[in-house]
């Protein structure tokens, strides 16, 4: 029997069936079982799945479906391990449920579904009148003490196509992780891939890490995941994937990374509201292959902006939420202070290619508007595979590589003499960029610190270097009316070796 209609096979057992697995099968067998499945999807059309859910679920509002609550006490591996699971019920947006096993001691079973297992309150409770037989499940949460010894804290959710959120200790969530990114930003429109299928080992009562597998469909590719989370002051996530295309795919995005950005301390148009800042991430933070730290800020811009980074086997990029402080913010209800950074880091050669920036105009926080994520120079063709392994972590910080003086602060305004009637500088852009940290603590009064700048497409005027108060360095300089975008990169330079990051931004005249 060949591969490929072995795994044909493999997918004839019902979803209830148990298979029998040895100690070695749940790091290995279990694995290439799911990648068979993923393969045999990928060589037949792709089928929509069945809208199985029962129509009381199907027109279930926004307001019903938060008033449906899973029962703690109900919670899957309580007292028998540091790690727990909670349900998501179906419904509302989620209309296609997802399968979920439980991998104990070389058996798979499938987790049925329970009205018991959930609370409904209010308008919620209407659901009891009718048969919810077939509701299955939308997700689930893992829980781990990761704050104090004594209480499980929610770390992980999986909930929507291959959304899951990452949170590390003294954190609240904020942006989210994706298995993948397909198509984002082009004419053609985004195809969102979906986790189908879950398989999840029972932690033990010692346990540190819990591993799951997934196995992801689309119109254009199936693939099998295998990610194993730590929980921890950093939670992480070790990633490896093996994706096999059912058609072309034109724009691949890897370990993508999708967060919001309304608004912050460089946005020269700000709405009307009390808070100086609303975002998720303020900037990507890129490591190149030559090992080049790059710093763009976000931004919320009035059309689609797409920035690609071209680089050869990247070392690590991420979306973060540098400023942390509460008087930065002022929201006492969103806790944006506390929005986690994360990073993603290769753990093989990903080859040329380029990390990708997709910012999108949002009204108001309500919208994630940025993607950022690694599309590789090679294309994934109809009838290819490919393998994946990288590791992403959450953290408060940046990532401890990076030694560099970084960048604390972007600002930019009118360049126009206060007092002047008709300054002939009125007409140009100000733009201060504050560095602080890493190697410039080590720079002595004798070291002659040189600004490294320059403008695609246009130039920089009065470049100035000058000391802060508080052991930092500014950076300063003007940019003269342009009708086009500006792109700026500059970097602080102490004999000919840099002392910062690199500052990337692009200014658009219009924004």
């Amino acid at each position: 029997m060949s591969v490929r209609n072995a795994a044909k096979w493999m997918m004839s057992f019902t979803c209830s069936s148990f298979i029998a697995l040895s100690a070695s099968a749940n790091d290995v067998d279990t694995f290439h079982y799911v990648t068979q499945r993923a393969q045999a999807l990928a060589d037949a059309p792709y089928q929509v799945p069945e809208a199985s859910l029962p129509s009381a679920l199907k027109t279930l509002n926004y307001d019903a479906y938060r008033q449906i609550r899973f029962k703690p006490e109900r919670a899957y591996w309580l007292d028998e391990s540091p790690f727990s699971m909670q349900l998501f019920h179906s419904g509302f947006l989620f209309q296609t449920p997802v399968t979920i096993n439980i991998i104990e001691n070389g058996e798979r079973s499938l987790l049925p579904f329970s009205s018991d297992d959930f609370q409904y309150d209010g308008d919620a409770a209407r659901l009891l009148e009718h048969d919810l037989a077939g509701s299955g499940h939308a997700g689930f949460r893992l829980h781990y003490p990761i704050n104090t010894d004594d209480y499980p804290d929610e770390f992980a959710v999986f909930l929507g196509a291959s959304y899951f959120r990452l949170v590390g200790r003294d954190q609240a969530y904020g942006l989210s992780t994706r298995g993948l990114a397909v198509d984002t930003a082009l004419a053609s429109g985004e195809e969102f891939p979906e986790f189908r299928e879950f398989w999840l080992y029972k932690p033990g009562d010692d346990a540190e890490s819990i591993t799951l597998l997934a196995l992801m469909d689309s119109p254009s590719l199936s693939g099998a995941y295998r990610i194993t989370l730590t929980p921890g002051e950093n939670t992480a996530a070790d990633i490896e994937a093996v994706l096999f295309a059912r058609a072309d795919v034109e724009k691949l995005g890897i370990a993508p990374l999708t967060s919001m950005f309304a608004f912050g301390e460089a946005s020269a148009k700000r709405p009307d509201d009390f808070r100086p800042r609303v975002h998720d991430s303020d900037g990507l933070l890129i490591q190149t292959g030559a090992d080049e730290w790059i710093w763009r800020p976000l931004q919320n811009p009035t059309s689609v902006s797409v920035s690609a980074f071209i680089d050869n086997a990247p070392n690590g990029f991420g979306l973060m939420q540098r400023e942390r402080d509460f008087g930065r913010y002022l929201d006492l209800e969103a806790h944006y202070h506390r929005r986690p950074s994360q990073w993603v880091e290769p753990l093989e050669d990903w080859g040329p290619g380029h990390v990708e920036l997709v910012e999108i105009p949002t009204p108001d926080e309500t919208h994630d508007n940025i993607v950022a994520y690694w599309v590789a120079e090679e294309p994934l063709r109809a009838g290819e595979s490919r393998h994946l392994h990288y590791r992403t972590f959450t953290l408060n910080e940046q990532p401890e590589a990076n030694s560099l003086g970084k960048v604390v602060r972007t600002r930019q305004g009118s360049a126009a003499v206060p007092g002047e009637t008709d300054s002939p500088s009125a007409d140009q852009r100000q733009f201060v960029v504050d560095f602080q940290g890493g190697n410039l603590n080590d720079i002595s009064s004798s070291d002659i610190i040189e600004l490294d700048i320059s403008v695609l497409n246009g130039e920089a005027l009065l470049p100035q270097v000058k000391a802060l108060p508080d052991n930092g360095q500014r950076a300063t300089f003007r940019l003269p009316p342009n009708g086009e975008p500006s792109d700026i990169r500059l970097r602080l330079m102490v004999e000919g070796e840099p002392v910062t990051e690199t500052w990337n931004y692009v200014w658009y005249p219009d924004a």
